[in-house]
């Protein structure tokens, strides 16, 4: 899909090469965006225009804040270029594109990638937003949106043989994880607690009998707990196998405020070696492995949150070094989504 939009895309660019913006387009652009705030830009605009608005009848332009000129100074015309498109481009349009859409620009052999969230309205521009005020400017052949900094011409969205992108706080993890230990069982107490009083004992009990025994230095976690009727749906042996409990904890705290943040394929390394947890979103509703979120915040401190799940984790665990992957209860999840 992203290929045939892109193909659509540069087409229409290349039929747009016929007769120059009007003068009084680009003069009116100019006054609109010094009145909006984008002073450096629409003094840039009148620099260029002679140079960039003069071959197409159309144009798109992604207008950095005064702030990003402050901070990178003068752009070079070919930053410029990067930030200039020859079609036209309604908020509308720009909404309902694909993440993974490229979108052409008048610099030579360069796109700018669509990586908006499903879970949000907003959208974005090799994770650059574009300002919810905008459009700036738009008569119908030339549209203005805001931007908060300069787009990297050199960015790359991440394609399905790329390594995972590891939240932030959870991007490294010693290669044997599970012999790091955890903070002494009075650091969870409450923890514990909270969870027997809503419906994880299961969980709360697998918390307290992994915790006895370890004298390591307190560290922060984070734990998915699912709830005690879920772990009543698996066999005995199961339930009481420790790796339940290790594929559920990551290795840095997280609340609902920092999981919310998170782009859709963000991955999460787990205690249990080779076990990752890959953050995806249906609608509104937050999911991991495929699993939904069901109680954010259920206990949170100094060293541990704890969110609760309905179900237990399973999905793709890939064996440490061996760059291949094995399926759990044959649950299959892609670790990135790709248009």
């Amino acid at each position: 899909m992203a290929a045939s939009l892109l193909f659509s895309l540069i087409l229409l660019s290349f039929l747009s090469l016929s007769s120059p913006l009007p003068s009084s387009t680009i003069l009116d652009a100019s006054e609109i965006l010094s009145d909006s705030g984008y002073v450096s830009m629409a003094l840039t605009l009148d620099l260029v225009s002679q140079t960039l608005t003069q071959k197409t009848p159309s144009l798109t332009i992604f207008a950095p804040v005064d702030d990003a000129f402050k901070k990178s100074g003068q752009p070079a015309l070919s930053l410029l270029r990067y930030h200039f498109c020859p079609l036209t481009l309604p908020p509308e349009t720009l909404k309902s594109l694909p993440s993974g859409t490229k979108i052409p620009t008048m610099l030579p052999g360069r796109t700018l990638t669509v990586t908006n969230s499903p879970s949000n309205s907003e959208t974005s521009l090799n994770k650059v937003k574009i300002s919810r005020r905008s459009p700036i400017f738009d008569d119908g052949s030339l549209i203005i949106f805001g931007v908060q900094e300069f787009f990297d011409p050199s960015f790359q969205a991440p394609g399905p043989g790329d390594s995972p992108r590891f939240g932030p706080r959870c991007n490294s993890l010693p290669s044997k994880a599970s012999a790091m230990g955890f903070p002494g069982d009075s650091w969870f107490k409450e923890a514990s607690g909270d969870l027997r009083s809503n419906g994880y004992s299961a969980m709360a009990s697998f918390l307290d009998s992994q915790l006895l025994g370890f004298n390591k230095d307190p560290t922060t976690m984070t734990v998915f707990a699912p709830n005690d009727m879920a772990m009543a749906n698996r066999p005995t042996n199961q339930v009481q196998d420790p790796s339940i409990f290790l594929r559920h904890v990551v290795p840095c705290k997280l609340l609902w405020s920092d999981l919310i943040n998170f782009t859709d394929g963000t991955v999460l390394p787990t205690y249990l070696d080779g076990f990752t947890i890959t953050i995806t979103r249906s609608g509104s509703t937050m999911m991991l492995n495929g699993v939904t979120v069901f109680t954010s915040n259920l206990h949170y401190s100094d060293s541990v949150v704890v969110h609760g799940l309905n179900e237990l984790l399973n999905g793709q665990a890939t064996s440490p070094g061996s760059g291949e992957s094995k399926t759990e209860d044959d649950t299959m999840l892609n670790t990135s989504i790709q248009v």
